[in-house]
C-alpha cells in the first residue's frame, strides 16, 4: 500500500531520470537588478539552469499594491516594510490567482533564497505539490544584530534560533560558503547542507582587453573626477554599517601618503555616516561615491580600478571579490572565512588583519609594477578556474535531483 503526501486525488510522482528536464520555481524577496548579492545569484542561476534546459520561473515581489505575471516571472503585490529595513516589502498571504496558476503549472522543486515573505510562499506551495523544497542562506544574520539588538550576543542568539526554525521546513540547504555551512550546523540545523559558490557571467567580468575598453576606463576616470595620477581602490556593494568600511577610511587615513582614490560604488542607509566619517579624517578629496550603477555597468568601475578592498566579516560568499577578480583587480581585503577559495594570499592579493599589515601590502601593491602585474593575471586566472557560472549551474542541479530522489523515498511509504 502506498501512501502519498501532497495532493490527494493524484497518483504517487514518478521518479526523473538525470538528464530530464525540471521545472524549477525560485523564490525571492529580491529579483529586479541592483548591486545585491542575492539578486545576482538568483538572475545568474536562472540563466544557467535556463541554458541547461530547464523550464524556470520567479515569484517575487512588486514595488506596489497590484499583483501581476510577466513572462516567467510572478510578482506578489505587497506594502512597504522599510521600517525593519531599506528598501523591504511584505507581500500579501493570500492572492489566488497566482498561486492557482503555480500549482497548476506543478513545479518539481521550489527554491527559496530569502527567509521571509517569498519563503512563506516557498513552504506552501511545495507542501501543497509534494515537492522538495531547497533553500540557499545567503544572509549571516548574526552580523546584522545592530538592526535588531543591542546585545551581540542576544541577537546571535535569535539569528540562530530563527535560523533553526526555517531551515528545518525545508529539504536541503546550500550554503556558498563552508563558513555558512560550518555556521548552520553550529546553529543545530540537522538538514541536509551543500556547498555551492554562486558562479560569475565571465564574459562579463573581465579585464579590459580591447582599446575601445581602455578608452573607456580613462574616460570614466575623469567623469569621476580620478586625478588621472593616482592609484585606484574600488569596493562595490551595498553601503551599509556590516561591511565594516569604517575600517578602510581609518586604516587609509593613518597612511603617510596620498597618492590614492577610495570608489565606492553602489547606495545604502550608511552613506551619510561615511560621508561624515571621510569628512572628519581629511579625506573629501580621495573618496568618491558614485551612488546606485546600473550592474550591467559594474565591470566598468571594477576595469577602473588597480586593486579591491573591503573590511567586511559580514560575507556569506564575497561575490563582488570574485567579479573585482575576475575583472583583474588583486585582493586587498580583512581576512574571513568566508574568502576561502577566493583570495589565495600572496598569489591574487592579500589579506590583513590590523592597519599596519593594510599600509604594508598597500605599498606593495601600488609601489611594485611587476608585482601588481602578476598578482593581476593570478586573479583573472584564478576566478576563471573557480567561478563560472556553468560550474555553479550544474552543482545547483545536481542539489535539485538529490532533494529530489530523497524527497520522493520520503512520500512513498511500502
Amino acid at each position: 500500500m502506498q501512501a502519498v503526501m501532497g495532493r490527494p486525488d493524484e497518483p504517487a510522482p514518478v521518479s526523473k531520470g538525470p538528464n530530464e528536464k525540471l521545472r524549477i520555481l525560485l523564490c525571492t524577496d529580491w529579483w529586479d537588478q541592483s548591486v545585491n548579492g542575492v539578486v545576482a545569484s538568483v538572475w545568474t542561476l536562472r540563466r544557467e539552469l535556463e541554458r541547461q534546459g530547464h523550464e524556470v520561473r520567479v515569484l517575487t515581489i512588486a514595488k506596489g499594491l497590484r499583483s501581476r505575471r510577466h513572462g516567467g516571472v510572478y510578482r506578489l503585490g505587497s506594502i512597504s516594510a522599510s521600517i525593519f529595513y531599506e528598501n523591504a516589502r511584505i507581500c500579501y498571504p493570500v492572492q489566488d490567482t497566482i498561486h492557482r496558476d503555480i500549482l497548476a503549472w506543478s513545479p518539481d522543486v521550489v527554491h527559496a533564497n530569502s527567509e521571509f515573505s517569498t519563503f512563506t510562499w516557498a513552504k506552501r506551495i511545495s507542501r501543497e505539490l509534494g515537492v522538495p523544497l531547497v533553500h540557499t542562506y545567503h544572509t549571516i544574520y548574526e552580523d546584522y544584530t545592530h538592526y535588531y539588538s543591542p546585545s551581540h550576543t542576544m541577537g546571535r542568539h535569535v539569528a540562530a534560533t530563527f535560523s533553526r526554525h526555517v531551515l528545518g521546513s525545508t529539504d536541503h540547504v546550500v550554503a556558498p560558503t563552508q563558513k555558512v555551512a560550518t555556521l548552520l550546523r553550529g546553529y543545530g540545523v540537522t538538514r541536509p547542507i551543500s556547498v555551492v559558490p554562486t558562479g560569475l557571467r565571465l564574459g562579463h567580468f573581465r579585464p579590459a582587453r580591447t582599446e575601445a575598453e581602455h578608452v573607456d576606463c580613462q574616460r570614466l576616470r575623469r567623469r569621476l573626477g580620478i586625478d588621472p595620477d593616482r592609484r585606484v581602490l574600488v569596493s562595490v556593494g551595498r553601503l551599509a554599517k556590516e561591511k565594516n568600511l569604517d575600517e578602510v577610511l581609518d586604516h587609509l587615513a593613518a597612511l603617510p601618503r596620498r597618492d590614492w582614490t577610495l570608489l565606492l560604488v553602489g547606495e545604502g542607509p550608511y552613506r551619510e555616516n561615511l560621508e561624515r566619517h571621510a569628512h572628519a579624517l581629511g579625506l573629501d578629496d580621495h573618496v568618491v561615491f558614485t551612488g546606485c550603477v546600473d550592474p550591467r555597468q559594474v565591470a566598468r568601475y571594477y576595469r577602473v580600478g588597480d586593486a579591491f578592498v573591503s573590511a567586511s566579516t559580514s560575507e556569506t560568499q564575497g561575490l563582488t571579490f570574485a567579479e573585482a577578480l575576475a575583472c583583474g583587480l588583486p585582493l586587498l581585503c580583512r581576512r574571513d572565512p568566508a574568502l576561502c577559495g577566493i583570495l589565495v594570499d600572496g598569489s591574487n592579493g592579500y589579506g590583513f588583519d590590523d592597519g599596519a599589515e593594510f599600509a604594508a601590502r598597500l605599498d606593495d601593491l601600488f609601489d611594485d609594477a611587476v608585482l601588481r602585474t602578476r598578482l593581476a593575471h593570478n586573479a583573472a586566472r584564478h576566478a576563471h578556474r573557480v567561478c563560472g557560472s556553468e560550474t555553479f549551474g550544474a552543482a545547483v542541479c545536481d542539489v535539485y535531483r538529490e532533494a529530489i530522489a530523497r524527497h520522493r523515498s520520503y512520500l512513498l511509504v511500502a
